[in-house]
């Protein structure tokens, strides 16, 4: 538990049936974004909480967070409901809750994660890693952003990212890898990966839209959907590595874009695929 980032799912069992459960928690500030938390430790939270329910069935197979509104600092609930369980698969949704100044609660989060039991199947991918050097070839980025939750992480950069200061124009180069982010990464402070911490490093990207536009515009994730491709002895097997994590946009209009994202550890193997919507302002 002496973690930051364990320190920051630390739940407390409010209520909890065969149904489902309510868990009291606080922000941590090492997890700080530009307003409020960072996005990646609230999806991790929704993780964290649901597996430890004793009806929890199987490894986490896909995870969706809509983020209402910004965290405040301070503490939250989570409340957990099973909503189905199937013979392979079964089905969750959770919300992240605030109490306001005014007493009013207020959601902060809310989510659905599907877990089930894998079977030896063939297998295959359409979507190998990219060849990039190794993150010890490489230096950490140089981004003209400095935000709380960065240092949690140690970066490599191999290839695209944010220009090291802002030029206020578009990027110029093939729309295929103008918005294209190549980055290893793994904790500052080693710590074995999970489903948790990888929901959280699915959104380590900063938006699209800057590096696309070269302008720090307010931007922010509402909703990131994570496919958990690695089962509980490909994390294993990980450890406390870096894994390569890639992004790209898509397409941009009235005020939101959508980014991709694939994660792969160091062997090559795919670990997850993520997809977020983000509004923009521009």
């Amino acid at each position: 538990m002496n973690h930051a980032f364990d320190q920051a799912l630390q739940l407390r069992t409010l209520q909890q049936d065969p149904q489902g459960g309510r868990y009291a928690g606080h922000t941590h500030p090492a997890w700080e974004n530009m307003v409020g938390p960072y996005g990646g430790i609230l999806a991790a939270i929704g993780v964290h909480g649901t597996q430890q329910h004793p009806a929890f069935l199987g490894q986490p197979l896909a995870l969706t967070v809509n983020y209402a509104g910004p965290a405040a600092a301070g503490a939250w609930e989570l409340q957990v409901r099973l909503a189905r369980t199937n013979r392979s698969t079964q089905h969750w949704t959770f919300e992240l809750v605030q109490t306001d100044a005014d007493g009013a609660t207020q959601v902060v989060l809310t989510g659905t994660l599907m877990s089930g039991l894998r079977r030896p199947t063939w297998d295959g991918t359409d979507m190998p890693m990219p060849d990039v050097l190794p993150p010890e070839a490489l230096a950490p980025p140089n981004d003209p952003v400095n935000i709380g939750w960065r240092a949690r992480y140690e970066l490599r950069r191999a290839g695209g990212g944010l220009p090291p200061e802002w030029t206020q124009a578009e990027n110029a180069l093939a729309p295929a890898v103008a918005s294209l982010d190549q980055m290893w990464l793994r904790d500052a402070d080693a710590r074995p990966l999970d489903f948790a911490a990888l929901a959280a490093g699915c959104d380590i990207f900063y938006p699209r839209v800057w590096q696309r536009r070269g302008a720090h515009t307010p931007a922010g994730t509402v909703s990131m959907t994570v496919y958990f491709h690695a089962d509980a002895d490909a994390l294993q097997a990980v450890g406390a590595d870096f894994v390569l994590a890639q992004a790209r946009a898509q397409e941009y209009r009235g005020g939101f874009f959508d980014q991709t994202a694939q994660l792969w550890a160091r062997d090559g193997t795919m670990l997850a695929t993520t997809h977020q919507l983000v509004y923009y302002k521009s």
